[in-house]
């Protein structure tokens, strides 16, 4: 199993690992990792892995079977490690941190739009949300773009932890995707809230995060797009 390192701290940015497994199709898996595995809408991370004197570029990172290990996706002609031998694991920086104020900023978004979430996907430049909103007058963009700049500005702390899965079970409401539910069975989920008590959002995501509502930096609200008879597509961009 992977130690997930960016789940307790999502801004290292590198460590020190040991190859457990190369995989049949070239994927190498460590022991531990700083590299983000592609699920709820973030893409995985890229990077290098570098081993003595030659570095391993790699592409992406996903989840094995089981989502128990986190397989390091190396880019093509690269030149894999063996099993035992150690590796720094660096992430491409400037990326993950673009994924993180693009997350963050989505949570934002979500708070303020109360229609159930359908779909969703982060980039470095900007993301999107699709709700069920029937009728799409009740939303103005110019009112959103006013109301997420004003959250940002408040520089609201950004925090995570853990409920059980009964607390979960207990409080349906805290998961505002439809289709998409929070992995449940071990006991507990991760919960990310916005505000000293979550009064801003509070809901399960695994994603990685800033600190502060006023890391995201300036955003802008793109107009609704439809796509179905309730589905609505609201897009942000950072500046």
């Amino acid at each position: 199993m992977t130690e997930l390192l960016f789940r307790d701290d999502p801004y290292s940015r590198s460590c020190e690992a040991r190859v457990i497994g190369v995989n049949d199709r070239g994927g190498i898996i460590l022991d531990r990792t700083v590299f983000y595995a592609t699920s709820g809408g973030q893409p995985g991370d890229c990077g290098k892995l570098t081993c003595g004197s030659r570095e391993i570029a790699i592409a992406t990172a996903l989840y094995g079977d089981g989502k128990s290990d986190v397989i390091h996706v190396p880019a093509e002609g690269q030149v894999l490690p063996s099993p035992g031998e150690t590796v720094e694991a660096q992430l491409d920086w400037d990326k993950r941190y673009a994924y993180m104020r693009v997350h963050t900023a989505l949570h934002l978004l979500c708070s303020l739009v109360p229609f159930p979430v359908t779909g969703g996907q982060i980039s470095s430049d900007g993301g999107r949300l699709d709700f069920d909103i029937p009728d799409p007058s009740v939303v103005d963009r110019a009112a959103l773009t006013l109301e997420i700049s004003r959250l940002i500005r408040e520089d609201h702390p950004v925090l995570a932890g853990f409920i059980t899965d009964s607390e979960l079970e207990a409080k349906p409401e805290l998961v505002r995707t439809m289709s998409v539910k929070p992995p449940m069975g071990t006991g507990k989920v991760r919960i990310v809230s916005i505000g000293k008590n979550g009064e801003i959002d509070l809901q399960p995501c695994g994603g990685t995060h800033v600190r502060s509502t006023a890391e995201i930096g300036q955003v802008s609200v793109g107009k609704l797009e439809s796509k179905g008879k309730q589905n609505r597509r609201i897009r942000i961009t950072l500046s």
